[in-house]
């Protein structure tokens, strides 16, 4: 296993007990001298490790912490509830990775930000495949489900969320709610001072740590941490949002889904052709406008580009992205000899995959009758739902509501860390775990698998 990161081998007669609300790092062995010298009961203070955060990286962080260094005094500080995001991912039921993208370089390219960086050995040192056995040998159940997407097979993401707080509780680690590190700074001695707040009370500590790995996620409290500790900061902006659309008529179709489906986002003053903004895949139809993964992926991709257009477009859609329009085309005329006696609202072609619903919406914008005869459907009709079924252009007015957005694109960029270690370049012994960095996946498991992969690199702290 990759040794322990020299910044993590401090001389520990130099080091004194802090008070510690930390999450550790992903470390993948620790050195054998540091581990001896602490049985011989040499150093009467273990050193501390206090992480910011008590999101999906931060509580996995401090289990690896203190699983590779039970001696370090490891502390996770929460200023709300522990894990309240991966409460309600995946609808409730905590989609933990994606057993579909198991290579590291396919891996990578579902990372908008990111994907550059990550493209090297990132991923070989903790994968889909570790984190699926880390849980199963935790004892939670997962699934496969055929887009990929893996879940506990309860459906439930408790599961998730009571195996990591009882997991974190075991190996010891202090898991403290409701508190939060309003600022930190560095002493002359090279600690940490942390000035910790709670929220409920007059209450104000300061805490004396010798690490500290900041996992907040896209809260503000985390940028204002790293920028007074020297950091940068990407402006951050919403990712993984659903379309507003201005068709009122698409609120009759409200909660229709559509299995495949090929979208594509084009935006005023982004001229180039940016592959990423086509996307395939499932949407679904809301009462606002588009969803589903295709509109999901579309919205982390073109994020920035969005934002500086007031999240404003046209989405390019075909419905049937497998057949070419000359085909659809076609199916239609041919559809109308051989069923010329029936009504047009309850017979259509099935190759398409439709359902009563929109095939119904379909007549509507051509203004026919459902008691219309196929014999008597005119060819130019036939043509119209055929480009319509390929070429439906829909105007993006807006994204959805804030609560419904999971993901921000933005924070510390990825160039002010070491991704060999999640240690800062700009603050020695200083880490970043989540999404308060510069990194954000796509839909479908992989911001889950990417914050467990940072705890898991051969570094400090664990991400």
């Amino acid at each position: 296993m990759p040794p322990w990161p020299p910044c993590l081998q401090p001389t520990l007669t130099t080091s004194r007990r802090a008070t510690a609300f930390c999450r550790t790092s992903c470390l993948s062995s620790i050195p054998a001298s540091w581990t001896s010298t602490y049985e011989q009961g040499q150093h009467e203070e273990e050193p501390s490790l206090v992480v910011v955060g008590g999101g999906a990286a931060g509580v996995y962080a401090s289990i690896r912490a203190k699983t590779l260094a039970p001696h370090l005094n490891v502390a996770v500080v929460e200023k709300g509830r522990f894990l309240s995001k991966v409460k309600i991912s995946g609808g409730g039921r905590c989609n933990v990775t994606n057993g579909h993208h198991l290579e590291p370089a396919g891996l990578a390219r579902n990372y908008p930000r990111g994907n550059k960086e990550l493209r090297g050995s990132f991923f070989t040192a903790h994968g889909p495949q570790d984190t699926m056995r880390w849980f199963t040998d935790h004892g939670v159940e997962l699934k496969t489900e055929d887009d990929g997407r893996v879940f506990p097979v309860t459906d439930n993401s408790a599961s998730v969320v009571d195996c990591l707080l009882n997991e974190a509780r075991r190996l010891g680690v202090s898991l403290q709610a409701g508190k939060a590190v309003s600022s930190a700074s560095v002493a002359q001695d090279g600690k940490f001072v942390l000035k910790v707040e709670k929220r409920t009370s007059d209450f104000v500590d300061y805490i004396n740590a010798n690490y500290v790995l900041v996992a907040t996620g896209s809260s503000q409290q985390g940028y204002s941490i790293a920028a007074r500790l020297g950091h940068s900061i990407i402006a951050p902006v919403p990712s993984l949002f659903t379309f507003k659309i201005a068709d009122k008529r698409l609120a009759d179709l409200a909660g229709v889904t559509f299995p495949i489906v090929k979208a594509k986002l084009k935006l005023d003053g982004v001229q180039k052709s940016v592959p990423e903004l086509t996307q395939t895949g499932p949407m679904l139809v809301t009462h606002w406008g588009l969803s589903g993964p295709v509109v999901l992926r579309l919205s982390a991709w073109g994020a920035r580009e969005l934002h500086q257009c007031n999240y404003q477009g046209k989405l390019m859609v075909d419905f049937v992205p497998d057949i070419h329009i000359e085909d659809v085309k076609r199916i239609l005329f041919q559809y109308k000899d051989q069923h010329a006696k029936h009504k047009v609202n309850n017979t259509f072609p099935t190759e398409f995959g439709l359902v009563k619903r929109f095939w119904r919406f379909l007549l509507e914008q051509e203004s026919l009758n459902g008691d219309t005869h196929w014999a008597s459907m005119p060819n130019n009709h036939l043509n119209t739902i055929a480009l319509r079924l390929k070429q439906w252009m829909f105007e993006v007015v807006g994204k959805g509501q804030f609560k419904d957005e999971f993901v921000t694109a933005g924070g510390v960029p990825i160039s002010e860390i070491s991704l060999g270690t999640m240690e800062s370049k700009k603050q020695p012994n200083l880490f970043f775990a989540g999404e308060v960095l510069n990194v954000d996946g796509v839909t479908g498991g992989f911001n889950f698998q990417g914050y467990r992969q940072i705890c898991n690199q051969d570094k400090d702290i664990p991400r």
